[in-house]
């Protein structure tokens, strides 16, 4: 009797401390329901092993990395926007120096490039995976946020006539050399810091997945958008990176694809034969690599189409025997085959929600670059969510992306984490508005709903 107490006390303790944080609750809810959905989900997609204490630990190690990414979410909940806002202006210093040690295959035996289907994308540390191309997605985000409010600071001042405290090494070159005023101009700071920026990551990240590439060059032009980028500035910048692109293309097609190699990779992605006869007279590693280019998708749709309305429940799954990573990159097709079209549905809402939930709080808050992050981040977890689920339903190339804080993938739940966790604490400071803004609507609501009262009255 006592220990019940004890632990009904302890458990509306943690309910209580829940209650009383400060962020935004809906959002955190919804964490939770995406951790609570990738046990469930990880756990029955994980294939009956020889022995049970296998999958144990697979949900063990799981588990530890949840934990993990919660301290990353807590410690980045309590950052002021200020540190916040002091760390993003790193993010594409940490990010090019993370692309460049990649791109050189370092092996320093504590760290080294780990190769995965024949491109280096990821770090071995001490024994963990880092997929380095994740951790430079949220980095690039919070960069381009940093440097939209910087450029717009910058503005201020100059219109206000007051000595800028943003982009200092830009202005300082321009004072001190003739030759750089250039650099006082607006548009060639935008330059400097966003467009050339965005381009380098990009171009690193094609060396390792050309798919990536592309998807990180969409979300970044999204953010952007957010920004506030002028379209006319976009509109260029969209169209060098495309003949930078086709120039790649050029160089794959003119050397017969010795050069260039992940431009043919995107290429057959994008054309993929699906018929099982291309696997005859192929032997060894070139027999199991395209085995499994031809079974992943298409195990992926028998998930799916089997799945039905309201899927084969929980443990029933089948697909899981046929694709040996369906817990990662095809987690949406194994949850809709155990539960069916109404589980798919259910995980569009939850993705939608964090969109939706994410623009209120932006709009909210009075700090600029918060705006810029929140939606930013919003559009990076719903942009990837979207972009796996199209994959897994076979309108979209085969990319390699996750679920967001469902699929398993240690690198990716933490960078994911620490996105929600930047997405709470901005929440703070908008939580009274949006408080101010619902209690508002309520007394609308309310005195709509008394007027409407006292009018059945008159009439009766």
């Amino acid at each position: 009797m006592e220990n019940n107490e004890k632990q009904n006390g302890w458990l509306k303790t943690v309910w209580n401390r829940m209650m009383n944080l400060k962020g935004d609750k809906v959002i955190l809810i919804i964490i939770i329901l995406l951790i609570l959905i990738s046990f469930l989900a990880i756990f029955s997609s994980t294939p009956l092993l020889p022995a049970q204490s296998s999958r144990l630990a697979t949900m063990k190690d799981h588990g530890f990395v949840v934990f993990l990414g919660i301290i990353v979410m807590f410690v980045l909940y309590h950052f002021e926007i200020k540190w916040i806002r002091s760390l993003s202006k790193l993010g594409f210093v940490f990010s090019l120096a993370l692309l460049s040690l990649l791109v050189k295959e370092i092996d320093w035996g504590f760290i080294k490039t780990e190769e995965i289907n024949g491109a280096i994308r990821n770090f071995k540390l001490m024994g963990l995976q880092i997929h380095v191309f994740e951790v430079v997605k949220v980095c690039m985000v919070l960069y381009l946020s940093w440097a939209a409010y910087a450029i717009n600071e910058d503005m201020r001042a100059r219109k206000e006539r007051r000595r800028s405290k943003t982009l200092t090494m830009a202005n300082n070159l321009a004072d001190k050399y003739p030759s750089l005023r250039f650099l006082r101009l607006t548009k060639w700071k935008r330059i400097f810091y966003i467009y050339l920026p965005s381009i380098i990551v990009c171009m690193l990240i094609l060396k390792g997945s050309g798919s990536s590439a592309i998807f990180v060059g969409f979300i970044l032009i999204a953010t952007m958008i957010i920004c506030g980028v002028p379209w006319k500035e976009l509109a260029l910048a969209g169209f060098v990176g495309l003949a930078g692109f086709a120039a790649l293309f050029a160089v794959y097609k003119i050397s017969d694809g010795e050069k260039m190699s992940r431009i043919g990779t995107i290429v057959s992605r994008m054309n993929v034969d699906y018929d099982m006869n291309r696997l005859e007279g192929l032997k060894g590693d070139d027999f199991h690599n395209l085995l499994d280019t031809l079974r992943q998708p298409v195990s992926a749709k028998i998930a799916i189409y089997e799945g039905r309305i309201i899927g084969k429940h929980t443990g029933n799954s089948t697909q899981k025997y046929q694709v040996s990573n369906i817990y990662g990159d095809y987690m949406y097709s194994f949850l809709v085959e155990e539960y069916g079209l109404i589980g798919g549905i259910i995980i569009l809402i939850i993705y939608l929600s964090v969109l939706a939930r994410s623009v209120i709080i932006s709009r909210m808050s009075d700090d600029e670059f918060a705006r810029y992050a929140v939606g930013g981040l919003a559009l990076l977890i719903t942009g990837q969510a979207f972009m796996h689920i199209a994959v897994n339903v076979d309108i979209g190339p085969m990319t390699g992306q996750t679920l967001p804080l469902i699929s398993h993938g240690a690198s990716a739940f933490l960078v994911f984490c620490a996105a929600f966790g930047v997405i709470l604490s901005i929440s703070r400071k908008a939580k009274k508005k949006i408080q101010s803004a619902e209690e508002m609507t309520q007394t609308s609501k309310n005195s709509i709903e008394e007027n409407l009262a006292a009018a059945e009255k008159i009439e009766d």
